[in-house]
């Protein structure tokens, strides 16, 4: 893997940044982030180089050859923007959902439609078996995104499983890792314990959040190296199904009680611009839509050459 210059890492900061950003709505994947930057590949094939053939080279090569041999360097850029978009925007964004819901949803609305059309670009040969993947995750998505949540679960053990079922999620496009925690009920729960510094839950859930990335990007690399064209039409599908969950009108069927005794949308359905009581808001909404649309392709423009993943 050549080095990357100061100002590459810088961007590669700003593309972790991006997917934290994105890692704290529900709905909304910070994989997705991942793979239209063009880091995805690599993110999965470093991830999968941190086992005990590591842990030999250190022995026997020295630290540099170890950190050389795992891309450190990568993650500990792409990390601290990940990091410091989740510390400094979790309030952020959960304020911009609660006064700015339809806005907020056009952008990454816009955000997903071009990351479909841009990652289904990566398919060389629509085949029976491309397209029927295509249309299962789709289908898959689209199931995941009309759940309800359930009760919220404080439990630490229940807190390591969730990280290790939501970081699965946070590294596939289309699917939400926070929305996953939110079907787990564990949403507030993190959430509040990253915005409150409860290092506890902070550190039981990034176990699990180690645990479950160890172990599921081991299953990725081996799809993308046996079955790519499969694997990409399948991620691609996620994140068509996933556009249900992001439609910015919604109608508010029923509430329900966060960890701080505050009411927030629990039912929701997706109704259409003029059926909303905020649809004067639609040119700003489809501006917005457009914003996203853009951002993909100058993500896009400063992304390295993809290269398969070995």
């Amino acid at each position: 893997m050549a080095k990357r210059s100061l100002l590459q890492n810088s961007i590669l900061t700003f593309k972790g940044m991006a997917m934290g950003a994105a890692d704290v709505v529900p709905g909304v994947s910070g994989g997705t982030i991942a793979f239209i930057s063009g880091i995805y590949e690599e993110l999965i094939n470093s991830i999968n180089k941190i086992n005990l053939g590591a842990l030999k080279v250190w022995r026997k090569e020295g630290f540099k050859a170890f950190w050389d041999h795992t891309n450190g360097t990568f993650f500990v850029f792409l990390f601290a923007g990940i990091g410091i978009s989740i510390v400094t925007l979790a309030k952020l964004v959960t304020g911009l959902l609660k006064s700015h819901p339809v806005l907020l949803w056009s952008f990454f609305f816009g955000l997903i439609i071009a990351s479909v059309w841009i990652i289904s670009k990566s398919v060389t040969k629509w085949s029976f078996g491309s397209v029927a993947s295509l249309v299962l995750g789709a289908g898959v998505a689209y199931y995941i995104t009309t759940i309800q949540s359930v009760a919220n679960v404080d439990a630490h053990w229940f807190v390591l499983l969730s990280g290790a079922l939501a970081i699965c999620a946070m590294i596939l496009p289309g699917i939400s890792g926070a929305f996953i925690l939110l079907l787990l009920g564990s949403y507030d729960t993190v959430l509040s314990a990253i915005t409150e510094r409860d290092l506890v839950v902070i550190a039981i859930f990034a176990a699990g959040c180690v645990i479950g990335l160890l172990s599921f990007a081991r299953v990725l690399k081996f799809l993308f190296s046996k079955f790519k064209n499969i694997t990409v039409a399948l991620l691609t599908g996620f994140m068509i199904g996933s556009l249900n969950k992001v439609w910015p009108w919604k109608k508010t069927l029923d509430y329900r009680s966060n960890s701080h005794g505050e009411e927030v949308p629990f039912l929701q359905e997706n109704v259409l611009p003029g059926d909303f009581s905020g649809d004067d808001q639609l040119w700003f909404a489809v501006g917005c839509a457009v914003v996203g649309f853009l951002v993909i392709f100058i993500l896009e423009r400063f992304a390295p050459k993809r290269s398969s993943i070995q």
